[in-house]
């Protein structure tokens, strides 16, 4: 509902002010609520403003110091003083135009000073200097500025497009950054862990050839104290022929096996067991020439 009145008396709706007159002349403010005039005195309403917080928003296009155009989209909300309503209503016609043509001075005044990079870090601090050059002049018209919101900072297109690309390639190179050094852990991880395999891999063939060692060593003794008269070498070539025909079983008994073709004889047993023998003797006897 809006501000009703005629010649005797006028309605003032909340959160708006009225303006008095006498004789075209400036009597008092009229606050909310029913007032009754006198006419034959020249007195009437002469208009009415609201107090409600209204918003501006202004574009302002201007260049920076490293010469790069940008567009600020910067919004004022401004609202009439109660007190110096009757400034408010004589002293300025457009304010809105007045508020834009500050705006305008302090920011292409500020923004040619700064480098692209600054304006997006540092636009709290361009609307605050455009809050406190427009409370100091819009103050004295009866207006206060509540609040300065430095809405967008809007680039040329190609100026935005080379950001971008600017800012891909960072993160493409600090990604393949990241992509080494994990690879590089992973390769370091899995050499540590091939190293570790290998370690206990050779300890299990050395304690297997250890089990087999201690193993033929106790058949020897043990077949050579129950059968009286027999050797240490005999009873090794007699393990050496039982350990060929086993091996000679399971190569028959393996379902994947391939055609394998080896000599075959008491023979040939006798000369491999021959081999070994010689071949440790020769350790033996080089160990004690090192000795």
């Amino acid at each position: 509902m809006g501000n009703t009145s005629c010649i005797f008396c006028a309605c003032v709706e909340q959160a708006s002010v009225g303006v008095v007159e006498r004789w075209g002349r400036f009597e008092k403010l009229a606050e909310p609520g029913l007032h009754l005039f006198n006419p034959f005195a020249g007195q009437w309403l002469a208009g009415v403003l609201s107090t409600r917080i209204s918003s501006l928003d202004v574009r302002i296009e201007t260049k920076t110091k490293d010469n790069v155009f940008v567009q600020l989209l910067c919004s004022i909300q401004y609202r009439v003083v109660n007190s110096h309503a009757d400034d408010a209503f004589y002293e300025l016609q457009n304010p809105k135009e007045q508020i834009q043509a500050y705006v305008f001075d302090v920011v292409r005044a500020l923004v040619p000073r700064m480098n692209l990079d600054d304006l997006f870090e540092q636009k709290g601090e361009v609307a605050k200097a455009v809050l406190e050059e427009l409370e100091k002049v819009m103050g004295e018209y009866g207006y206060s500025i509540e609040h300065i919101l430095m809405v967008d900072i809007i680039p040329d297109a190609a100026v935005r497009k080379a950001m971008n690309e600017i800012n891909a390639a960072q993160r493409l190179q600090l990604a393949s950054v990241y992509k080494g050094e994990a690879e590089k852990v992973l390769q370091v991880k899995r050499a540590e862990a091939e190293a570790e395999s290998k370690y206990l891999g050779g300890v299990g063939v050395a304690r297997q050839r250890q089990a087999i060692t201690d193993g033929l060593r106790e058949n020897i003794l043990n077949f050579s104290h129950k059968v009286e008269g027999t050797s240490a070498k005999e009873v090794m070539d007699l393990i050496m022929i039982t350990q060929y025909f086993d091996t000679i079983k399971d190569l028959g008994n393996s379902s994947n096996n391939t055609t394998v073709f080896i000599p075959h004889g008491p023979g040939h047993v006798r000369d491999i067991g021959e081999q070994i023998r010689n071949g440790l003797m020769e350790a033996t006897s080089a160990q004690v020439n090192v000795e």
